[in-house]
Parts: structure tokens; sequence; C-alpha cells
């Protein structure tokens, strides 16, 4: 029998979704905004508010895998990007 080896990291799988955004313009990286996302809304955050709270009060958890090279993103930048991504 084959063995598939998948891979269960989260990073891993959103690291595929291609980056909208032209370079002059990426204060925060595309990872670092989609896992604060995420993770906003597997804890019953809704808004792009409140993921920018939801990261400031995890930023030290989130520090210990993202770069976070420009701290946690405002709401207007969670906007931006969504708005941008293609579905």
């Amino acid at each position: 029998m084959k063995s598939t080896q998948f891979s269960l990291s989260l990073v891993a799988h959103l690291k595929s979704i291609e980056d909208p955004r032209v370079d002059r313009t990426r204060d925060h990286e595309l990872i670092d905004i989609l896992v604060i996302a995420v993770c906003t809304l597997l804890c019953a955050g809704e808004t792009f508010n409140d993921m920018e709270d939801f990261g400031h009060a995890k930023h030290a958890w989130f520090k210990t895998f993202l770069t976070l090279r420009n701290g946690i993103p405002a709401h207007d930048t969670f906007n931006r990007v969504f708005a941008a991504l293609d579905p």
C-alpha cells in the first residue's frame, strides 16, 4: 500500500495562497494576516476590528511562529487584503 504524506500545518496550507499586493505596499506578510484572521474566526471573532484586537491580545503567542516584522496589522489592512484576495 502506498503511503502519502500530508501536512497538517495551517501555516503550510495558507502559504499556497498567492499574494495579490504589489511588493512596495507590503508592510505585513500575507501569511501573518491570514493566520491571525483564521485564528480570530475560530475564536468567534467576526470583523476586521476583531482580527486586529485578537492579534494584539495574542501578540506574544503569534510572535512564536509568525514574522510580524511591523507588528499586528490594522483593521484597515485586513480589510484591504481580504478585498484583494481572489476567493
